[in-house]
Formats: structure tokens, sequence, C-alpha cells
């Protein structure tokens, strides 16, 4: 078993997804996510988000890069922060608020428990 992976998507079929209906504020937002790495904790991949908003709540740590793409994440009561393709962001657990996709955005990401 290699000690390293590289995030090449080649050959990995994507999850399909969308958010809970009840979490959606706008539109209809679909997600396809590439999982690459899942132990102990640890999640890593590629995710994808065609635009729409919804409710988003943190109970895990994030870290991640944009790739392509517009989004906007707004922490309740916070201002709105846009994002796009180089943008880097750490969300800590307890994150609440609103991620809304303006252009098919593209992340990698690592997700920790």
């Amino acid at each position: 078993m290699a000690l390293t992976q590289h995030f090449d998507l080649a050959g990995i079929e994507p999850e399909e997804g969308a958010p809970d209906p009840q979490r959606i504020v706008s539109g209809a937002p679909r997600f396809r996510t590439w999982s690459l790495e899942e132990a102990d904790g640890l999640y890593a991949g590629v995710w994808e988000a065609t635009p729409g908003a919804w409710r988003v709540s943190y109970e895990e740590w994030e870290y991640f890069s944009i790739l392509s793409g517009h989004s906007i994440l707004t922490e309740e009561g916070g201002a709105p922060l846009h994002l796009r393709a180089g943008d880097r962001l750490i969300i800590r657990p307890g994150f609440k608020g609103i991620w809304e996709v303006v252009e098919t955005t593209r992340k990698d990401y690592v997700i920790r428990l």
C-alpha cells in the first residue's frame, strides 16, 4: 500500500447528492463528490456543486481550496465571503451560515471529525 495519494479523479466514480430539502434556501443545487481518502476520521477528496443556496452547520473541521467557480459563504451575523479559484479557507466546528453557489464550484477538501 502506497503511503501517498494523488488527487487524481481518473477512474473514480463520483457520488451524487444534494442538500437536505429542508436546508435549501434557493435553487436546486446538486453535488458530486470524488472521495479519495477516508480513514480514522479524516476525509479528503474533490467536491462540486451546481448553483443554489442552502443552510450549513459544521460539526467538523474543514480545509478547502477552490479550484473553479464562484460561491458565497455567509456566517450567521457575518459579512458574505466571496470564494473563487485559488481561495483557501478553514471552517471550524460550530460554523453556521449559508453556502451559495453562484457559478458551479469545485473544491478539493480535507475534513477532520
